[in-house]
């Protein structure tokens, strides 16, 4: 009897231990799922928490110049379509076409600063030289906080570019493409000429034109105009060179479209052309740069750098793309004759 009692006994206990295993298990299961439950929610919450305009990364664009300068506008078109759903955007502008002196430009800078300083962005995005000298250099060298140039004219070296906070695009013209369409127009021509205004990014690109025209053995005169008077009699002088390129008009505070087309028309007779699209009708033929493609780029990198990348690991690179455009009615008013190919590629001006 003894040995079935302790038999049933064993028995009692095992039933048990198999009903408070399958119990502990069932619990732990349980747990398992609330948890993971639990963590999924969490996940969804911070999606859509995330994704929501109030917790969007806030990013900033300093323009150097103004709306309305066909150049900034470009820019700022890519951007904005580049991050439209991705980021809270403000913009600031710098106006330095219109308030030209260093101690203009560098007020507008503080105010730039100020800006930053409230809002707390959390990546600045600047286009052209005026914010990279006045506001990036002098502020936010090295600095926590984030920046992605572009449109900086030619090179860095001013400005000690880049930083380990910053990249960007630079702004290169088609010079190069220039003179070879000039040449394949104009059987030898020795002698250019070339027509801005008076700032210190046209100061910049005229220095560039000099060393292509001193290399392919042109010479290479030029007058950067405060007025549209200024211009007119530079432009009446120029018909004595082979060739005419005509830099940027933003700087010349009264300019009159009407006016200049119709000094081009009683005057103009040499072969004209421009890398600035803007310029067009006022020139025969132009290679110009696209600023969309300058706020694209500078809109995809600050992506990059709000998911983790580090700025110091994307390299600086130039723009890459240009349009070729002609002007039918300044080309057959100078009497020019335009190669066939050149007329097939190009886009034209209404």
């Amino acid at each position: 009897m003894l040995m079935y009692d302790r038999c049933d006994a064993w028995r009692n206990r095992a039933k048990q231990g198999f009903a408070q295993t399958i119990r502990t298990q069932a619990h732990n299961m349980r747990n398992r799922w609330l948890a993971r439950g639990w963590g999924w929610a969490c996940l969804a919450f911070s999606c859509c928490v995330l994704s929501s305009p109030a917790w969007a990364a806030k990013c900033l664009f300093v323009s150097s110049y103004h709306q309305g300068y066909a150049w900034s506008d470009g820019v700022e078109r890519g951007l904005r379509a580049s991050l439209q759903g991705h980021c809270e955007l403000q913009q600031f502008n710098m106006d330095a076409k219109n308030f030209k002196e260093p101690h203009e430009i560098a007020q507008k800078a503080l105010e730039a600063k100020a800006l930053i300083e409230s809002w707390h962005p959390d990546i600045v995005i600047i286009s052209d030289d005026d914010a990279a000298q006045y506001l990036l250099m002098p502020f936010y060298k090295d600095h926590p906080l984030p920046f992605v140039f572009c449109g900086i004219n030619w090179t860095l070296k001013p400005y000690g570019l880049p930083y380990t906070n910053a990249t960007g695009m630079i702004e290169i013209a088609p010079i190069e493409p220039l003179f070879e369409q000039a040449k394949s127009i104009l059987p030898e021509p020795r002698r250019a000429f070339y027509l801005g205004a008076s700032t210190s990014t046209e100061q910049k690109n005229l220095q560039r034109f000099r060393e292509v025209a001193e290399r392919r053995g042109i010479q290479l005169d030029a007058s950067l105009a405060e007025t549209t008077e200024a211009w007119i009699a530079a432009f009446q002088r120029a018909q004595d060179y082979d060739f005419l390129i005509l830099g940027s008009n933003s700087g010349i505070n009264d300019w009159q479209d009407a006016t200049v087309l119709s000094s081009l028309a009683n005057h103009g007779r040499r072969l004209t052309l421009t890398n600035h699209e803007w310029m067009m009708p006022f020139a025969m033929l132009g290679l110009t740069k696209i600023p969309e493609e300058q706020g694209e780029w500078a809109a995809k990198v600050a992506l990059q750098i709000l998911q983790g990348v580090a700025p110091a690991s994307i390299a600086v690179v130039p723009n890459r793309k240009w349009d070729i455009w002609m002007n039918p009615l300044q080309v057959a008013s100078s009497g020019v004759t335009i190669p066939k190919a050149f007329l097939q590629k190009a886009k034209k001006v209404n």
